[in-house]
This record gives C-alpha cells, sequence and structure tokens, in this order.
C-alpha cells in the first residue's frame, strides 16, 4: 500500500430569529438589491461554515483551529462522510439560511447543488459564498484541494496534502498486472464508467470496467440482464441502508445473486468514494486488495 494512504484510511435570540425573518421576507418579495455592502475576501476567513458534505471534509482537513464553526448534518453520518468522527468535533446544520446567517459567518463553502436558496440569499445579504463543484476525475482532486485551502489561506497546509496524495496516485497507476473485469452496481440498477469519479477508482486499482463496453461511460441503469450477459469476474455493489426500499431490491435478485455466487463479490463504503478528497485513495486501495485476491498471485 503507498505510503500516504494510511492518514486517509484510518439582544434575545428570539429577536434576533424575528429580525432576521423579516430581512429574509424582504429578500423575497423585494426586487430591489440588498444594500449591506458585500464582504471583502479575507486572507484566513475567522467564522467559517460549510454546507456541503464534500466541502465539510475538505475545510475539515485544512482549517485551523477554531476557523470552521459548522458542518453539514451529513458529514457526521459514517454511512456518507470519510470524516465522521472529526465532524462530531463541529456543530452541525441543515442548510438553511436563517441558521447560517446567525452564525455570523465571513465565509461560507458550499456545493454547486446545494441547498441554492439558501445560497442566493446569504449572497443578497452580504455574505461571501464559495461554491464548488463535484469533483469527476482523480486528478482533478489537487486542484479541489488547492482551491479551498486557497479561500482558507491555508495554502501550506494544502500544498502538503497534495503532495502526499500525488505520490501515492502515482503508485496506484504504475501497479500491473491482470485487469479483471469487473461492474458497479448499486441501487436501481445503476453502474459508472471511465467518466465518473467510481469509474476511475476502479480503473485505478487496476480492473476493467464493463460499463465502459456497454456504453456507460458517465453512468446509467444497466439492465440487469445486461449484467448477467456480461459475466463480469466481479461485481462490486454499495452497502445497503438500514431499512428497505424499492430501489435496492434488484441488488437481491436471484439473478444477480447467481451471478455473484459464481464470482467474486466487492461491498464498498459509499463514504470513501462520494467525494473527490484524498480518502478515494483508501477507496482504491480496497478495490486493489480485491484484484489481488481475483487474480491470486497471477501478478
Amino acid at each position: 500500500m503507498p505510503r500516504g494512504v494510511a492518514p486517509f484510511m484510518s439582544g434575545s435570540m428570539h429577536s434576533s430569529r424575528s429580525a432576521l425573518g423579516l430581512v429574509l421576507s424582504g429578500v423575497l418579495v423585494c426586487s430591489a438589491p440588498v444594500l449591506a455592502p458585500v464582504m471583502a475576501r479575507a486572507e484566513m476567513p475567522a467564522r467559517v461554515v460549510s454546507m456541503n458534505l464534500c466541502t465539510d471534509q475538505l475545510a475539515m482537513m485544512l482549517a485551523a483551529p477554531g476557523q470552521l464553526r459548522s458542518v453539514s448534518f451529513l458529514a457526521s453520518d459514517p454511512r456518507s462522510s470519510a470524516m465522521a468522527e472529526e465532524a462530531a468535533s463541529y456543530p452541525a446544520n441543515r442548510g438553511q439560511a436563517e441558521e447560517i446567517y446567525l452564525m455570523q459567518p465571513d465565509l461560507v463553502v458550499a456545493g454547486a447543488y446545494t441547498s441554492r436558496a439558501t445560497v442566493a440569499l446569504l449572497q443578497r445579504l452580504g455574505v461571501q459564498v464559495e461554491i464548488f463543484a463535484p469533483v469527476t476525475a482523480l486528478d482533478d482532486v489537487p486542484a479541489q484541494i488547492t482551491r479551498m485551502g486557497d479561500v482558507l489561506g491555508q495554502q501550506d497546509k494544502a500544498a502538503q496534502i497534495i503532495a502526499t496524495y500525488e505520490a501515492d496516485l502515482k503508485a496506484f497507476q504504475q501497479e500491473s498486472g491482470r485487469s479483471p473485469t469487473a461492474v458497479l452496481y448499486e441501487a436501481n440498477g445503476y453502474t459508472s464508467g471511465a467518466q465518473s469519479l467510481s469509474g476511475q477508482i476502479l480503473a485505478t486499482a487496476g480492473f476493467t470496467n464493463l460499463a465502459n463496453e456497454a456504453a456507460y461511460a458517465w453512468g446509467a441503469n444497466m439492465p440487469l440482464e445486461v449484467l448477467v450477459m456480461k459475466a463480469p469476474e466481479a461485481v462490486i455493489t454499495s452497502r445497503s441502508y438500514p431499512g428497505g426500499s424499492r430501489a435496492e431490491d434488484i441488488l437481491s435478485h436471484p439473478a444477480l445473486r447467481a451471478t455473484q455466487d459464481r464470482r467474486a463479490e466487492g461491498s464498498v463504503s459509499d463514504s470513501d468514494w462520494v467525494c473527490g478528497t484524498p480518502y478515494v485513495l483508501r477507496a482504491v486501495a480496497q478495490m486493489v486488495s480485491l484484484r489481488h485476491t481475483l487474480t491470486n498471485g497471477e501478478d
């Protein structure tokens, strides 16, 4: 395993709320622009709030002690967050404009698809909001880390994390050996191809992703019949959430079970695959281990 992977594996409040309610109402109904001055970007913002699972993790990695004041409630869910334990140290928010505004942030970081109404209101109230697009390629992770380092004023720390990430990624990319066939298969039969972050994780681990041959380069719902006919050497599924859902019924279909009985089965932790952070290398390491099991000394 590459040397740097381990760290990533391992007045009254009532009055304030009432006043803010009037302000927010005014923003919604008034067509004139809000006159509050927009904050100038500080070298190192002192009160940062994150509203998105992926910006949560980048901010927790890079922020100085006391700089990050709140993360989204998703950050503490181990099923989706690779830093759930760290997130327990921060107050959680649910992306509501009122709760975030009352935290008096001088910077808010959010995802491109995160609570757009909230983002728009905060911007009109003069709060600086930095929006981060989703990462779809392993090579784009350093740029995401660099940008978060820039907005937090933590460029040196970002550079150190990037150096370790790039060295470990290169080590994975230099591995050789047979490339077993595999398919990523999730709820509703969704699969991911080469143009997705999940597809790149699989390829970097040395697998041949059959979704690419089936014309699902970005990602789409693959009929179960197609998967069975492709006969991959490994079917990799995500772990089911508690309870039940019709979307996940396909993962227990007898035809899929029969395919898995004859082939290797992998179950992945979504938390390492969702966001473009260094934790994607932990997902790569897990898939490399599965590939070594499949090739059984052929490498």
